[in-house]
């Protein structure tokens, strides 16, 4: 069980730095989603999906930042008490 909980907490984002690193694996998948949604569908249609590709990166970014946030303020409110 031991062993369990230190490999979950592999999977636990705890610093911006971190998150940076998340957000730039999802940027460089992105990318290359839309560079085959370009190729695959020329013209408008393949640069507004393009488009939604990047922005899907933008919004999952600032969820991240948020939550790490939000999850620093709870433990440094917990560990004021």
């Amino acid at each position: 069980m031991v062993m369990l909980k230190k490999i979950g907490r592999l999977f636990v984002i705890k610093t911006r730095f971190e998150a940076c690193l998340i957000i730039y694996a999802l940027a460089v998948g992105a990318m290359a989603r839309g560079a085959a949604y370009i190729h695959e569908y020329p013209g408008t249609g393949g640069k507004l999906l393009l488009l939604a590709c990047t922005g899907s990166v933008f919004l999952a970014g600032a969820k991240i930042f948020d939550c790490l946030r939000y999850e620093q303020a709870a433990e440094a409110a917990r560990q004021a008490e």
